[in-house]
């Protein structure tokens, strides 16, 4: 920048033509608005000093603003500036830019109204204003109208693939995300390294480890380049997938690492409860003089909480705000979870309290699930009152008040809050597991019997039910706290959602293959305690990914030593 100026009062000094001297200046705001090196609001001021700006420097500008490190929506308001005065028209760059712009803050009105804008200039057909849309429809997550977008493009190139596939992956529409990476195959589209992080990024959303092993494979038989940000996708999709195991050995063929490379690797080993393992390599990323972010430390701090690690994580801790990093609310919601997974529920609650930010929901809720699980009334009921103040329309708040009343034997306090959430039209959101089979992706919703193959299903679940008795298995109905007789307790807890996953893992696979599911919710603990069961009686190896982490069951017995 110092140079730039120095170019800049040389031209300020020197005599020339109007014509030369405002090409210079929309050449150094360009730079200015677009150059990492640069200075938007260096730029801003210039463009300010010039009585009729050239598209260009508008186009720098929108652009320029977009790519600022804190997203806003000056670029739209720049653009109707832009159109207001009349001139210059804006032309398909601008529409783009801007375009993209909505799509990095969400702002649906104002980039439907850049659509009609476009539609009514002619640039309604245009490839670079077609992607952007698809791209700007798929980012707000209306991912029938990016379709419909996507569907309109006569010439489809790569960058309108890629970013379909793109949209489906980022709403866990896997299935979606690889029919259409199929169909871009078949129309003889080559794939670059940037689609095959979506299609790899879909795997790891939906936990479909058979097609992303696929996807490996056609990787290294197309010689696509494994750049840095496809083997980290790659890392990331083997550990959410489940075998963390592959995903340590593409981490350690990169021949360079980043700091998110060794983040995803150390949340990875986090999230599959290898804590020794993640803390390991937080060593040897301090030691390869790579500087952590909040993300390297969520995945530390995690990996202290899934192994009840206290001393370790409040070091850790100590050791992050060295490093100068301000604590995110997700970094307080880990430290918060340590802290009630080791029962330290009072040391919680005093931590949230001096926060220097106001919690948000889901630390409260982390309390509130440590008052639940502890049967600490007094604090639940505090902590309760802050979530719903909060979240007053989340059925999962609700539950947990209704399930700490019923640990007490409150239940005129529990039907009040069930009848509260009843009155307000509060559904719980279902449990959802899922299972991989043939490159489809299989969906199960407890209690829902409308599975084509429903009634071998439940017939292998009768099956399960006589082995687990026979063992001694006592249906743990303290994890169904509704006002119901036992039997219709235990009947409820055979139709959650990852029983009939692993029912049909059963029914479709033979041994040795491995059964994975994955989860919305967190395992209950009756569900975890017969999945045990299963995996010795059965001799099957059963890895469940709920909503905080995996469970690798093996021979009756889990990874997470019971502790999650």
């Amino acid at each position: 920048m110092r140079v730039l100026r120095q170019i800049h009062a040389r031209l300020l000094t020197q005599s020339m033509p109007i014509a030369s001297f405002s090409f210079g200046l929309c050449k150094i705001i360009g730079f200015c608005a677009l150059s990492p090196h640069g200075d938007i609001d260096y730029a801003r001021r210039l463009f300010s000093q010039i009585r009729s700006p050239n598209i260009f420097c508008w186009n720098s500008m929108i652009r320029g603003y977009s790519q600022s490190q804190t997203p806003s929506k000056e670029p739209v308001i720049l653009f109707r500036k832009m159109v207001k005065r009349g001139y210059p028209n804006p032309n398909t760059y601008t529409m783009a830019f801007v375009l993209k712009a909505c799509s990095i803050v969400s702002a649906m009105e104002e980039g439907q109204q850049v659509h009609a804008s476009a539609l009514k200039s002619g640039f309604g057909s245009s490839p670079f204003v077609e992607t952007a849309l698809v791209n700007f429809y798929a980012k707000c997550e209306d991912i029938l109208l990016a379709r419909k977008v996507f569907d309109e493009i006569t010439d489809k190139n790569l960058v309108a693939w890629s970013t379909m596939i793109s949209g489906y992956a980022k709403i866990g529409l896997v299935n979606e995300a690889l029919s259409l990476f199929r169909d871009m195959q078949k129309a003889g589209v080559v794939p670059d390294e940037v689609t095959m992080v979506s299609v790899i990024s879909a795997c790891a959303a939906s936990g479909a480890l058979d097609t992303g092993r696929w996807v490996h494979a056609y990787i290294k038989k197309q010689l696509i380049e494994t750049d840095l940000e496809l083997s980290t996708a790659l890392v990331n999709m083997y550990a959410k997938c489940g075998w963390i195991e592959r995903a340590k050995e593409v981490f350690d063929a990169m021949p360079v690492k980043d700091t998110k490379a060794w983040s995803s690797m150390i949340v990875g080993l986090a999230i599959h409860g290898l804590a020794e393992d993640a803390l390991e390599e937080f060593s040897r990323m301090e030691k390869a003089k790579v500087e952590p972010n909040h993300v390297t430390f969520i995945g530390v701090l995690s990996a202290c909480a899934h192994s009840g690690l206290v001393s370790e994580g409040r070091r850790y801790w100590s050791s992050m705000l060295e490093f100068g990093i301000i604590p995110s609310m997700e970094l307080y919601g880990c430290m918060v979870d340590l802290l009630c997974r080791a029962n330290l529920v009072e040391d919680a609650y005093t931590f949230v309290q001096t926060m220097p930010i106001p919690p948000n929901p889901v630390i409260w809720r982390t309390v509130l699930v440590g008052c639940k699980r502890n049967k600490i009334l007094d604090i639940g009921e505090i902590v309760a009152q802050r979530v719903l103040e909060l979240e007053p329309h989340n059925a999962e708040n609700y539950i947990l008040l209704s399930n700490l009343y019923a640990s007490h034997s409150e239940w005129e306090m529990m039907s009040q809050v069930r009848k509260e959430m009843k009155d307000r039209g509060i559904k719980a959101v279902p449990g959802c597991s899922s299972i991989e089979l043939d490159g489809l992706v299989h969906e199960f919703v407890m209690g829902d019997w409308s599975h084509p193959e429903a009634n071998e299903i439940r017939e292998i679940l009768r099956n399960i039910s006589k082995r687990v008795h026979a063992v001694g298995h006592e249906p743990g109905i303290s994890d169904v706290l509704h006002n119901m007789v036992d039997e219709e307790k235990e009947n409820s807890l055979c139709e959650h959602s990852e029983r009939l996953a692993i029912a049909y893992g059963l029914l479709k696979t033979k041994e040795p293959t491995v059964i994975r599911i994955v989860k919305n919710l967190r395992v209950c603990g009756d569900c975890h305690e017969v999945t045990k069961i299963i995996s010795a009686e059965y001799r099957r190896e059963i890895i469940v990914r709920d909503r905080v982490r995996f469970h690798k069951f093996v021979d009756g017995s889990c990874s997470c030593r019971d502790f999650w």
